[in-house]
Parts: C-alpha cells; structure tokens; sequence
C-alpha cells in the first residue's frame, strides 16, 4: 500500500469539479488504501458510533411521515448504518482522513493552499437495503460559510446504480440558495433549521430543468464534491455491500457560521461567526508546499 497519489490531479479534473460541482477522479489513490479500511469500519457496526438508519426509516414511517425507499427485496432486507468523527477516536480512521493523499486531493481540487478536516462519516449500505439517501446539499449541516468546502467519497466496494450510487445535481453549486436540511432518508427537515425547501430534483430531472450525474466506481476512484452540490442516493438492491467513507474538508476561505437547528459537535468549542476555523475544532491537515 502506497500513502502517496497515485497520479497528478489534472487541470481538466479541477475545471470540472468548479464548472459541475462534481468530480470523479478514476484510479488516484491505491486500492489497498481501502482494503486497510474494512476492518475497521466493519468492527463499527452493531455499535453505539454509527446509527442504523434503516430503524430511524421504520420509526419515521410509524409516524406516518415520508421515508424514501425502494422495493422490499425478496432475499432479506439490509440496513444502512452512518456515523461521523470516527477519526478522533480510531488510529485508522485518523490515518485516513489527515495523514493518506485525501487531504492533498481536496487542496488541489479547491485550489486551496490549506485543508482542514471538518469530519469523516462512513456510509454502508448492506445487501438489500431498501432506503434512498434523500436528495440534500452538506453545506446545510454545517456550521461554515466559504467557497472552498468539499466532501470526498471513497468507495470500498465497486459501486453501481444497483447498488446505491451517489447521484449528483451537475451545477447546483452555482444555485443561490442553501436549502434546508433533512434527515437523510426522508425529505422531513430537521427541526429548527432555516432555509427553502429543496426543489423536487426527480420532477427537475424529468423535465430538463437540471442534469443528474452519476459514477460506476470501485476501490482507487474517489468522487469529489462541492458542500452546495446537491446529491443523493438510490437503494442498494445487489447482493453486495456499498460501503463508502466519506470525508468533508474546508479550504482557505472558510469561516464559522451558525446555521440554527444544524447538529452541533461537541468538539467544536471555538465556533464564533465570521472566524476562521480554529485550529482545536478542525485540524490543519494540508499545506502547500
């Protein structure tokens, strides 16, 4: 396993990420970079750092209330499990998110001079999951202002649209508005979060009012994206698993703001408006060189 890139980021790549708000950058880091990555996300599950998604959808659609979803799969029914900042507390996780060739992508994408590391989060979508990831923009969730803001998918699996896909709004970054936020699988908004309401992208779609991309990916590739890009996600009706870590990096222009009724870290005890991101709450984990 190697720690650097693989290749350069190209200038094609990076006029693409800023014109489209998405990237695919195919076979830039070592696969087994990865590969290192399945033990320790997999001892994640069935524990108290990574939510089950699935039983929130079930809990939600008790209610009443809108859970996306596809078809109950006749082989068994999966479940999709996230979590967040599992690099404060896992030497792995640490690795991967300041110290592999990820933080040196997000620098060259962004045209930043510095990176800082907002949060990991691990996606995992077993065999049968039936739950969308809801269309959503992560700038919503977090507490920061800038155009230098980005999340990195990496997948551990080869991903397909069967399995559960990342599905981008090509140029939504561009859009005015920071919509407000969901929980993730439903298009209920969190409560006490401010904004618009987010379009309805499939109606978009269907009539030519927006382009939806999307990538076949595998182990090496990772897909860039800007914190506005609006994005979702299908469910993963294969046989095997999408497991993805993803990881959100903030750029040289980036300051604190306050968005009401976005989740708050507990780590994060230097967040006043207008700053620049201490360096306590969000580590340095780039320079130019």
């Amino acid at each position: 396993m190697t720690s650097a890139l693989l290749r350069t980021i190209t200038n094609e790549e990076i006029e693409t990420f800023w014109r489209d708000g998405v990237v695919c950058l195919r076979k830039v880091v070592d696969p087994d970079l990865l590969r290192s990555m399945e033990a320790p996300l997999a001892a994640l599950f069935d524990t108290s750092e990574v939510a089950d998604l699935s039983a929130m959808g079930d809990a939600i659609a008790k209610s009443g209330n809108d859970v996306q979803r596809g078809d109950v799969p006749l082989t068994g029914r999966g479940r999709f499990f996230a979590g967040v900042d599992h690099w404060r507390e896992h030497d792995q996780f640490h690795f991967f998110a300041c110290d592999s060739p990820m933080p040196e992508i997000a620098g060259a994408i962004m045209r930043s001079s510095t990176v800082r590391l907002w949060e990991d989060s691990v996606l995992a979508k077993e065999p049968g999951t039936i739950e969308r990831t809801a269309w959503h923009q992560d700038l919503a969730y977090f507490h920061v202002e800038g155009s230098k803001v980005c999340t990195m998918w990496c997948p551990l699996d080869n991903v397909t649209s069967e399995s559960g896909a990342v599905k981008f709004v090509a140029g939504s970054h561009l859009w005015p508005d920071v919509y407000q936020p969901n929980l993730f699988i439903s298009s209920m908004v969190i409560p006490g979060t401010h904004g618009p309401a987010i379009p309805d992208i499939d109606a978009m779609a269907q009539s030519n009012e927006c382009s939806v991309v999307s990538f076949n990916t595998e182990p090496g590739d990772v897909t860039v994206h800007h914190g506005r890009t609006i994005h979702g996600a299908g469910p993963n009706t294969t046989q095997g698993f999408r497991r993805a870590i993803s990881l959100r990096y903030c750029g040289d222009d980036t300051t604190y703001f306050t968005r009401a009724g976005a989740p708050l870290k507990a780590h994060h005890r230097h967040i006043v408006d207008g700053n620049p991101l201490h360096e306590e709450d969000c580590p340095t984990v780039w320079l130019a060189s």
